[in-house]
């Protein structure tokens, strides 16, 4: 990527990474960004930098507008090793006396991160930096979603540099809403359900606390993806709607089947579940990765939950995508298990366990088959779903 100007004399200095597929164990199949911004005023400065291996993009980006060494000061909005990767090499080209701006904890997790000890200084709410003819000002923003996590706003401009918030893993030659439309949003979504779901009080809170404070917004501009400038409102609404977790009238049956038989009987669930005109995503898990069945199940009312037995255990997948769907802490669903077993069959007993350790309704026992499901097991199946089918109704 080239440097792009977004406004009169900012731009968006950062790179893409075309070839990721992984962030910690959210799938990035169409590769991500590390936006990092460059503000030319009386003063100069950087608001965060990139991941160590793109240090000599992020240079040859910066150095098309102005020498790195004329950068009078850095920002770190936040400190999580893509976004601060390269800030040590950023220090020592541009001079490591220069100050970094950082929030409490921004400070302390950096001076963790890198032995090199730099000249940070550490900033709270309403903190402000006069640039000359603009001014920043900061906004804390804790565990949105490190504990680091800040936001910085451009005043005169009124742009708002959102570090992790609002952005999404997406690498393209679009930088801007207005550019890529609509299809940006299932990739906001996705980014939403994976990295933000368990914070959704604190983005309610920030919300309200915004618009106390009467900011506006001309432009949204986040460390990932795309920036918001033709409508920063319609990704502001959609963190609203999505952190009030209201379902939708949708069912998840998420799954795998050792021969088959689990898998017989998801979709047997599922059909009784659409025989009642609702909505239903049968998911095997794989061949969907767990980042988008988390996107699925973040707006569904109910998420159902087949596993065979294997060594007295649930199968692998089920276990490791029901410790990730713990993690991000979905709310207002209800649930059910399934699955086919030889000689034990606790899988059913150990689902039931972890959804009402979450705080799922269970709306029934469960459904065990030793073996081969027949008729009789798959009519059984059939009558669960469309009992699961009626409850998402009511």
């Amino acid at each position: 990527m080239k440097p792009i100007e977004i406004a009169k004399g900012i731009y968006d200095v950062g790179v893409n990474d075309w070839n990721i597929r992984d962030f910690h164990g959210y799938s990035t199949n169409q590769g991500t960004s590390y936006n990092a911004f460059l503000i030319i005023d009386e003063k100069i400065v950087l608001i965060d930098t990139v991941k160590k291996e793109f240090f000599n993009d992020l240079m040859e980006n910066i150095s098309q507008i102005v020498d790195p060494k004329r950068i009078d000061y850095v920002i770190s909005n936040h400190t999580e090793m893509d976004h601060s990767g390269s800030l040590p090499l950023v220090m020592h080209r541009i001079g490591e006396e220069k100050p970094v701006y950082c929030s409490k904890m921004g400070y302390k997790n950096l001076s963790r991160h890198f032995q090199k000890k730099l000249n940070y200084h550490a900033v709270e709410t309403g903190g402000e930096l006069s640039l000359g003819k603009r001014t920043l000002t900061f906004l804390e923003t804790r565990m949105l979603h490190w504990p680091d996590s800040m936001f910085t706003y451009l005043k005169e401009d009124k742009i708002l540099f959102s570090s992790d918030a609002f952005g999404q893993h997406y690498a393209g030659y679009e930088k801007f809403d207005d550019q890529i439309g609509d299809s940006i949003m299932p990739h906001a979504k996705k980014y939403f359900a994976n990295i933000l779901l368990l914070y959704t009080k604190k983005i309610l809170k920030l919300v309200e606390q915004v618009t106390e404070l009467g900011l506006e917004f001309n432009m949204i501009c986040p460390d990932h993806g795309i920036i918001w400038r033709k409508d920063p409102g319609k990704i502001i609404s959609a963190y609203v709607e999505w952190s009030k977790q209201e379902p939708e009238k949708k069912a998840v049956v998420v799954f795998d089947t050792m021969w088959h038989s689990t898998e017989v009987m998801a979709k047997k669930i599922a059909d009784g579940i659409a025989e009642e005109g609702v909505e239903v995503r049968p998911m095997h898990l794989r061949n969907c990765h767990r980042s988008d069945v988390m996107t699925e199940v973040m707006d569904a009312r109910a998420v159902i939950v087949g596993s065979p037995t294997i060594n007295n255990q649930l199968y692998p997948t089920v276990s490791d995508f029901l410790t990730y769907m713990k993690g991000l802490k979905p709310q207002n669903k209800i649930g059910a298990a399934f699955g086919s077993y030889g000689w034990s069959g606790e899988s059913v007993k150990l689902i039931n366990k972890e959804l009402e350790e979450m705080k799922f309704d269970i709306i029934d026992s469960g459904i065990r088959i030793q073996y081969v499901p027949d008729k009789d097991d798959k009519d059984a199946c059939f009558v669960l779903g469309r009992k699961i089918g009626k409850a998402i109704k009511e």
